[in-house]
């Protein structure tokens, strides 16, 4: 199992173009959603299950319960003994595998055309059938532990990158880690296991996405045989309704480990998503990220690599697709002898250039062609389309936000890109995070003069 962070979706990079079929939609019965997008290259099929449940959805206290379904998931049901969901998928020639995000968690399988049932029938038993044996329970919730301790708390960067996000929101349930705290995660329980499961894992809640050799009419009664007789449920009440405060401070935060060898630099920005916020400076952030720092291309690198030489990397990060609010990253690693103010002044020069002076024609024009032409490039791949509709759809976004991407994005104006950075890059709304050697800290402090920035 894996946590699917935002960026591994390849959200900027999947719009449907001219002569590519569009996705099919329909509803069952008991509520479920279904979308069908046809590829008929290949006789292979990426089926996924969708909730829209996730770990900002969660109760104060429970972090990781999300999570933790995930991994139960694959555990025993009352036709399946536990592992055996994945043999089967694997002797079909097919893998499959799951993940949990902030604002949903889904399940997939890619299987060959011949094996859909197969998919289809594993999928929906799991929807209604899981036994939570108390042992194998508590004993997948020391594997999760585990996973907590090697891909977060063995990792600098996690941590501060954690510690960053903790901070950023001041209200927003975004501040909680998606894998959870680990002494709440110590504390899950069965009960917590069984009644996020009956309360989230149904119908209702639940959206159905197959992408390949298929389309909606070869799909709808194999949809309505092995989900459509499934009872409704009822629908998941979230936590969309929270929303930030007002940020009145920047804040900056300094961690150091003895894993770290050399020193980062990285700046949040609260930033509005496609759906929170003023949402119509998505599209303009998504290439205003691009024109920062997307390629050694971009402003900041030639700026702090090629010609200032301050860096030894630097680049920046936005994601749209988020039910609240999102972040607008900056990062760098420093160049030996640069001080971590001098790497904030780089932000801050090439943050002013684009508030004073807007961006430039040539860049605006290069970034849209290189963000659409990535787009032709991806989506061949069935997973990546079937991952796109299906967080879509889990938004509440529909269809139409993946099929009008790039004609959203050849539509953004320099004036657009200005007024986008004008709206995020608000230093009270910041969290400045560094990344420092734990040996001789304070020498290492003061070799890299952390201080005040202009």
């Amino acid at each position: 199992m894996k946590i699917l962070l935002l960026v591994l979706l390849l959200f900027p990079f999947l719009a449907n173009a001219d002569g590519v079929t569009k996705a099919e939609t329909f509803t069952l019965k008991n509520g479920m959603e279904v979308v069908v997008i046809p590829n008929t290259k290949m006789p292979v099929i990426s089926h996924m299950v969708w909730y829209k449940i996730g770990a900002a959805d969660e109760q104060l206290g429970k972090s990781g319960i999300a999570h933790f379904l995930e991994h139960l998931m694959f555990k025993a049901t009352k036709n399946y003994k536990a592992g055996e969901f994945s043999q089967i998928i694997a002797k079909t020639g097919g893998n499959d595998n799951a993940f949990t995000n902030s604002d949903y968690t889904a399940y997939y399988q890619n299987i060959p055309k011949e094996a859909l049932a197969t998919a289809m029938e594993l999928e929906s038993d799991r929807m209604q059938n899981i036994l939570f044996d108390e042992k194998e329970v508590l004993k997948e919730r020391d594997v999760i532990l585990e996973e907590r301790r090697m891909r977060i708390d063995n990792s600098p960067r996690s941590l501060l990158a954690e510690q960053m996000r903790a901070t950023l929101f001041l209200n927003h349930p975004y501040m909680r880690p998606i894998i959870g705290w680990y002494h709440e995660i110590a504390n899950l329980t069965v009960e917590d296991a069984k009644a996020w499961y009956k309360n989230y894992y149904n119908p209702a809640n639940a959206i159905l996405v197959v992408s390949g050799d298929i389309t909606a009419n070869e799909l709808k009664p194999l949809a309505e045989k092995y989900y459509g007789k499934i009872p409704a449920g009822s629908k998941a009440i979230r936590n969309n309704f929270i929303t930030e405060p007002k940020h009145v401070a920047a804040r900056k935060i300094e961690f150091k480990d003895s894993q770290v060898k050399k020193p980062e630099v990285s700046r949040y920005y609260l930033a509005p998503s496609i759906i929170y916020g003023k949402k119509e400076h998505a599209y303009a952030l998504a290439v205003l990220s691009y024109i920062l720092g997307a390629s050694d291309t971009s402003m900041m690198y030639q700026d702090m690599v090629v010609k200032n030489k301050k860096a030894v990397s630097a680049g920046s990060y936005y994601d749209d697709l988020n039910m609240g609010p999102s972040k607008f990253i900056l990062s760098a690693t420093p160049a030996d002898g640069v001080s971590l103010a001098q790497i904030e002044a780089a932000f801050d020069a090439n943050i002013n250039k684009v508030l004073e002076h807007g961006v430039d024609e040539a860049d605006l024009i290069r970034a849209k062609k290189a963000i659409v032409a990535a787009s032709i490039y991806a989506r061949e791949d069935l997973k990546n389309l079937a991952n796109m509709y299906g967080a879509a759809a889990a938004l509440g976004l529909g269809a139409e936000y993946v099929e009008n991407w790039d004609n959203n994005i050849n539509k953004v104006s320099r004036e657009e890109v200005q007024a986008a950075a004008k709206e995020v890059f608000n230093s009270k709304s910041s969290v400045t995070g560094y990344l420092l050697p734990e040996e001789n800290s304070k020498a290492a402090a003061a070799r890299h003069k952390v201080g005040k920035t202009k």
